[in-house]
């Protein structure tokens, strides 16, 4: 490999990492920086382009694991959580209330989403719509939230802010974006809604990631290792250090700064293609 190409992988794991769990879309970001300037498909080819972009997204999903672990292993009984409430203590059942609706949604609409969403245009429209969203939510959500920890949600709960999950199908909405949304709408705190985006978050990602890698296995190109080698570890580090400062910074600033800089940047992109 090249170094313009293993600095490509750099980058492109780079704005993965940074961009995954932070309220402003990884999906619409890739889309900006690999399709208007990196152009990946140019020298990989399509479905080697599409695994590396899949790859890198794994080694976001390694960074939450390494970030929260504890709770992570305690959904499948391999560490304990001292609770509070131990009767109602978060579990793996409420990971996969909230998942299911976009899970669900996802498979129906998977062609299409694929064939029609995955666009500039279509991101500058979704970072519009995400903005919105993420601005009534901290306008409208509760000042004195009563649900500041995960063991408070309750299934019901769970749902809702699965359901508002949704909305991140549309590529440049954001996963975290909707679902902080939807959580601190329904009464979480800006924390604990992140807390809870998070940890959804590994199985959903992991799971799509592991079905798109086999699926594509043929297509990948053992000359790539390095490509791909050096974008999971730059998306791993990257992501280790947005989650990190991510979750010390939501619950003092809350949503409306990253709305801004999607707004900002929408607005950019809006000169760039229609003008």
């Amino acid at each position: 490999m090249e170094f313009l190409e293993l600095l490509r992988a750099l980058i492109l794991g780079f704005v993965e990492g940074m961009t995954e769990f932070a309220p402003v879309s990884s999906t619409g970001h890739m889309i900006i920086v690999d399709d208007m300037w990196l152009k990946t498909e140019s020298f990989l080819g399509m479905y080697s382009a599409n695994t590396f972009k899949i790859v890198v997204q794994l080694g976001s999903i390694l960074a939450v694991v390494v970030v929260m672990w504890k709770r992570l292993f305690s959904l499948v009984g391999l560490y304990k959580i001292d609770s509070e409430q131990s009767s109602k203590q978060f579990n793996l059942l409420h990971v996969i209330v909230g998942m299911l609706p976009a899970v669900i949604l996802g498979f129906a609409l998977k062609d299409f989403i694929d064939d029609n969403l995955f666009g500039v245009k279509t991101v500058i429209y979704s970072l519009v719509a995400g903005s919105i969203l993420m601005i009534i939510a901290d306008k409208f959500g509760p000042k004195k939230p009563k649900i500041v920890s995960l063991d408070q949600i309750t299934y019901a709960q769970a749902f809702k802010v699965g359901l508002v999950q949704c909305l991140s199908l549309w590529p440049g909405f954001s996963r975290s974006g909707a679902t902080i949304s939807g959580g601190v709408l329904f009464g979480m705190s800006h924390k604990t809604a992140a807390d809870f985006t998070f940890i959804m978050a590994v199985p959903i990602m992991a799971g799509a990631s592991l079905v798109s890698v086999l699926k594509n296995w043929e297509h990948i190109n053992m000359n790539d290792m390095g490509f791909y080698a050096v974008g999971f570890i730059s998306a791993f580090v990257f992501a280790l250090i947005s989650i990190k400062f991510f979750l010390k910074l939501v619950s003092r600033i809350k949503l409306m700064p990253f709305a801004i800089y999607r707004l900002v940047l929408a607005a950019v992109l809006a000169v760039i293609v229609f003008m």
